[in-house]
């Protein structure tokens, strides 16, 4: 496939990665890439490497062979901290709100690296207009909230920090349907918003009809990409994820 010379640089480049797990290796060589403004989905099954790739990217899980780059620079061998410094955010899918906090608490605990309070409350009240259910139960203790509405909370304290690459592990695991339907819509609204977007999902359509771009995980390798079309319409695609 052709690359479009008007098409925006790279901002995020794994290159031949191999991550492991004491001696079980998870990563084997993966490359792949994210363009300004783009929404990636990584696609695959259980145990196909998803998660580990976002923690490599996130330095939470060490980088045996291979380099990441954001902005053309190596960061793998960065803290965490410094990453998030940088502007990659990672959502995961365990959500870890602190529970016996309020809503808003959370939220501004995803701003810890932003030294402007102006900007903290700028990015407060994009949140609150994302997902006005959030500012009705601000003071309300996040443990309370539905599976859905914590949801909401992880998403809004990534966007607390104003990222330049917004990652997403399995957003709509485990929710009513009715609300996997919400966190797409809210996927889609900040797409439109120009966010980069790196997300892994098990939705497969529902993940492909939002991106630009997808990439296929299987035993830690990567088997197939493309542009979100051209996976939705390959018969090898469509066999093995989409059961038709």
């Amino acid at each position: 496939m052709k690359e479009d010379p008007g098409m925006k640089t790279d901002v995020l480049q794994v290159e031949d990665i191999k991550v492991r797990y004491e001696r079980l290796q998870v990563l084997h060589g993966v490359s792949m890439s994210v363009r300004a403004g783009e929404t990636v989905s990584v696609l695959g099954s259980n145990g196909a490497g998803k998660s580990t790739l976002l923690r490599a990217i996130m330095a939470s899980q060490r980088v045996h062979e291979g380099r990441i780059l954001f902005m053309d620079e190596e960061i793998h061998h960065l803290p965490t901290e410094e990453i998030v410094r940088r502007g990659i955010v990672y959502v995961p899918e365990e959500k870890m709100l602190f529970g016996p906090l309020s809503v808003e608490e959370n939220l501004r605990l995803g701003a810890y690296v932003v030294d402007d309070e102006k900007v903290v409350e700028k990015n407060l009240q994009g949140v609150y207009s994302l997902f006005p259910v959030l500012k009705e139960r601000r003071r309300q203790a996040a443990s309370t909230l539905s599976g859905g509405e914590q949801q909401m909370v992880a998403i809004g304290r990534g966007l607390m920090s104003s990222p330049k690459i917004l990652m997403l592990d399995e957003p709509s695991l485990g929710l009513a349907p009715l609300m996997v339907e919400e966190v797409f819509n809210t996927v889609r609204r900040l797409k439109g918003q120009g966010i980069t977007i790196l997300l892994v999902e098990q939705n497969v359509r529902e993940a492909l009809e939002i991106a630009d771009r997808g990439y296929v995980l299987q035993t830690g390798r990567i088997v197939t990409e493309g542009s979100a079309k051209e996976l939705l319409e390959s018969d090898l695609f469509r066999t093995a994820f989409l059961g038709i």
